[in-house]
């Protein structure tokens, strides 16, 4: 799996990172994994004609000590389907630059 993680995460960082996804995202449905849905706007092709396949999302993996990126787009209605893989460039930008707007936004330094 590709993957972006931020690690050496401080239990204070740890318990700000949780109460922002938790309040911005909803609790978590799975261990720490929170769902973060992906724009209209930067969706693919293929994925914009999948509208039955629509919300896509990217997952969040918050850990103890660790924040991962799965750089996978996936959606809740289906487990396998062409709109489902792994992000666009341009689609990976943007998930790095929320988890970047996240870590700004509660004063953490990466």
């Amino acid at each position: 799996m590709k993957q972006y993680v931020i690690d050496e995460i401080r239990p204070e960082e740890h318990h700000k990172i949780k109460h922002y996804l938790n309040a911005t995202y909803g609790s978590v449905e799975v261990g720490g994994i929170y769902w973060v849905p992906l724009p209209a706007e930067i969706l693919t092709k293929i994925q914009r004609e999948h509208s039955d396949c629509q919300p896509f999302y990217f997952a969040i993996d918050l850990e103890e000590e660790r924040l991962a990126l799965e750089l996978l787009v996936r959606t809740k209605n289906r487990i396998r389907c062409a709109c489902i893989g792994y992000a666009s460039k341009e689609q990976q930008m943007w998930i790095v630059e929320v988890v970047d707007a996240i870590f700004e936004r509660l004063g953490i330094v990466t």
